[in-house]
């Protein structure tokens, strides 16, 4: 193999790998991340194309592989074995129980295509990757992924919340976004009782059930929320 094709051939797996794990890919966004022409990423995907893998083209809005079609799993450099690895002992460490148990379950299925020196490494990693801040991993949650779902799926929750002050409240809320500070995991949510976005420490969530009722996503975004809501 020629040495300018290598370039190209890394570019081609990279892309192929982005188009396996997002729903919709544009030109642009694959010109930006792999520095290129948008032209250049119309011939890559033509080769693609041509070498037998589904790409559909959605017009006016990107790429994306046909429903159902899958290859097999895709290789690990060893810098990026051990980043998962790092990243599993990091959410380890949450506060939330579902979080933590369900992103070991994927990282263990992960490790599994790892090359046998990538898991020897990845064994001693594990045993030599500490992050404080939860030192005794306690957890302190479990509806995190609950949340996560109702997030995707635009679906109401009834909760029962446990306030700082020591307020007990049930109200019907709208997921919006999660974010971490300190080390707590933060609710936004649009709160049926006060009309307006609110946040929830996850934490204080006493219990959360999930209604039969979908409710229409808001005309927000994280940045806006910042900007508007923060100054409150």
């Amino acid at each position: 193999m020629e040495e300018k094709e290598k370039p190209r051939l890394s570019r081609l797996t990279a892309i192929l790998t982005q188009l396996q794990s997002s729903r919709i890919v544009t030109a642009t966004q694959l010109a930006e991340r792999h520095k290129v022409s948008v032209r250049t990423i119309y011939r890559d995907i033509r080769a693609l194309e041509k070498s037998g893998i589904p790409i559909v083209t959605e017009e006016g809005k990107g790429y994306s592989i046909m429903e159902g079609y899958r290859l097999p799993p895709v290789l690990f450099t060893d810098d990026e074995a051990n980043a998962l690895i790092t990243v599993e002992q990091l959410v380890i460490r949450s506060k939330d129980q579902s979080f933590s148990k369900n992103v070991s379950s994927a990282v263990e299925k992960i490790k599994s295509v790892l090359r046998y020196s990538q898991k020897v490494n990845a064994d001693l990693l594990t045993e030599r990757v500490f992050f404080d801040g939860n030192q005794y991993e306690e957890k302190s949650s479990n509806n995190l992924m609950q949340i996560q779902s109702s997030i995707i799926h635009f679906q109401v929750l009834k909760m029962v919340y446990y306030s700082s002050v020591k307020k007990r409240t049930t109200r019907n809320i709208e997921p919006f976004a999660i974010y971490s500070t300190s080390g707590n995991f933060l609710l936004i949510a649009f709160c049926r009782l006060r009309n307006d976005f609110r946040v929830f420490r996850i934490d204080y969530i006493e219990s959360l059930v999930r209604q039969n009722e979908k409710f229409t996503p808001h005309n927000m975004t994280i940045q806006k929320y910042f900007e508007e809501y923060i100054k409150k």
